[in-house]
């Protein structure tokens, strides 16, 4: 029997399943997902080969559980654009981004898994496919959610695909911030106030040309 070790006496309370999740996220940091064998795990976690299999089935199973662990933990820390209700479009949309840039500085570790995930080998597994759709099909309806406002005329209306393709560059951006966090510790925090100033203009200069 594998022998414990601090990883898992400090989980004391935790289930197996939260342990065995715990060593896989330190793993994958320190060693990618693919240099993570599952003995690894074991060694880490200080918990046999056949829990690792019982909860999760085999190691991408552990990468689709962790991935979406990883999402519940950041998503009760996001904000909801709807929380800045009572705001003007603009300051509403530069509070939600705010507030996600805060988080996501407090978590580094999820885009980057995120996006490691989405391109790696192992990204057209249904597990892995699927989580990651989730999470970014949620993403995706936030930056609509915060964007649509500060775009829509003195009618109510709004510019729905100009939109759609904000959101994405808008989360294009981010993940490349994940990239430059990693290597130059860039916070995203830091690029709240450029990316505010863009949607500014975009939403000024679509303005004019409506009158």
């Amino acid at each position: 029997m594998v022998k414990g070790n601090d990883s898992a006496s400090s989980a004391a309370g935790s289930s197996s399943r939260d342990v065995i999740l715990d060593a896989a996220r330190s793993l994958i940091t320190s060693q990618g997902y693919d240099g993570m064998a599952v003995s690894d795990l074991c060694a880490r976690s200080g918990l046999p080969a056949s829990s690792i299999y019982y909860h999760f089935g085999n190691k991408l199973g552990v990468l689709a559980a962790l991935l979406d662990r990883t999402f519940n933990e950041l998503h009760a820390l996001f904000p909801n654009p709807a929380s800045f209700d009572d705001r003007e479009p603009l300051e509403r949309f530069e509070t939600w981004f705010s507030a996600a840039c805060d988080s996501l500085d407090r978590r580094p570790d999820y885009l980057r898994l995120l996006l490691a995930v989405s391109v790696g080998p192992h990204k057209d597994a249904e597990s892995v496919r699927t989580t990651v759709r989730r999470i970014r099909d949620y993403a995706h309806a936030s930056w609509v959610d915060a964007l649509t406002p500060v775009f829509a005329s003195d009618s109510g209306e709004s510019d729905g695909p100009f939109v759609e393709q904000l959101a994405v560059l808008g989360r294009a951006m981010t993940d490349g911030l994940s990239v430059t966090n990693s290597f130059d510790g860039t916070s995203y925090s830091s690029h709240v106030a450029p990316f505010v100033s863009l949607v500014r203009g975009l939403a000024e200069e679509r303005a004019r040309a409506q009158v």
